[in-house]
């Protein structure tokens, strides 16, 4: 009884990290698509006052998203495999579903999730799985020291 409650329960989490993915890749592809014009998309009154207000939203104002980016770009070594390993993949996306992954609040659950976020599913390349498990586990113990 307690496997199936603690599957419900996975699974309600991977549809909401599912759901955040997409509205943030949406928001991200109407930014390239519209330029500034895609604010239109997420702000009622674009002629109000949201420009005075624009760090209040947990979109803009996410300061464990800026926190990941900045490690992501650093010299730190565990950071530097990571791109190593993501090649041509998007930083900014990785780093974009690495915060949501971090809001994954059972641990065993989370390390999943950045494994999986660091496996490419398009190109599938033959990985040690030990070493994808280092890596993931030396990621979360990096996030878990600037978060």
């Amino acid at each position: 009884m307690a496997n199936k409650r603690e599957t419900h329960s996975c699974d309600n989490q991977v549809d909401t990290f599912a759901e955040a993915l997409a509205t943030a890749r949406q928001m991200q592809q109407n930014w390239l698509t519209y330029g500034v014009d895609f604010v239109n998309f997420y702000v009622d009154d674009v002629d109000g006052d949201w420009l005075e207000t624009w760090g209040n939203d947990e979109i803009v104002g996410n300061s464990r998203l800026d926190a990941i980016k900045e490690f992501l770009i650093s010299k730190d070594s565990v950071a530097i495999k990571v791109r190593q390993d993501l090649g041509e993949r998007s930083l900014f996306d990785f780093a974009v579903n690495l915060e949501e992954s971090w809001r994954i609040s059972q641990t065993n659950d989370r390390l999943s999730a950045v494994i999986n976020l660091l496996t490419d599913e398009e190109n599938s390349v033959d990985t040690d799985d030990v070493k994808l498990l280092d890596l993931a586990n030396s990621l979360l113990v990096k996030l878990s020291e600037i978060l």
